[in-house]
């Protein structure tokens, strides 16, 4: 599998949020929305196993950028689990997304399938919508009183990546 994701990096063909994402949005456009979150997930995309152990980078980053945008946002961190169409659960574990007001942005589950501690039923698409429109699939329970934990690669390389690259796309 390790090897498997270094040749999609190599070839620059490794999983994009955009492709599969649920959008319901009305924050920034379309085209924005969808750069901003494969931007993310390409910078934090430094896993062995995966992008999807590194939500919590991606929650950062996201909120970051959304907040140099004038977005109010903030990365919320708790548990999320995850059902069946037929609405049986089928996996909990701790997840990180951000809200920015009355919207939620699940933005890193859309390589899930590569984590080896993911059972393979769990199939779902990045989201970013209202919360009260949050696909069934998915409950997402923010924990009160947790927050990211510092994280250097967020603030001191990544970062000023994605920074440049929203001054370059967005202003």
């Amino acid at each position: 599998m390790v090897e498997d994701i270094r040749r999609q990096k190599r070839e620059g063909v490794r999983p994009r949020p955009s492709t599969t994402l649920i959008d319901r949005s009305s924050l920034l456009t379309n085209e924005h929305r969808r750069s901003l979150l494969d931007a993310v997930a390409a910078l934090v995309d430094e896993n062995l196993t995966g992008r999807s152990d590194m939500c919590q980078q991606f929650a950062d980053l996201l909120h970051r950028g959304l907040t140099y945008l004038n977005y109010t946002s903030r990365p919320a961190i708790g548990l999320a689990i995850y059902y069946s169409p037929e609405g049986q659960e089928i996996h909990r574990w701790k997840h990180a997304w951000v809200r920015v007001g009355e919207e939620v942005i699940d933005g890193n589950v859309d390589c899930l399938f590569e984590n080896p501690r993911i059972p393979k039923t769990v199939t779902v698409a990045p989201y970013w919508g209202p919360v009260k429109l949050t696909p069934e699939d998915r409950r997402l329970r923010q924990e009160h009183g947790l927050g990211l934990p510092p994280d250097t690669d967020v603030s001191d390389v990544w970062w000023p990546e994605l920074k440049d690259r929203l001054d370059m796309e967005f202003k």
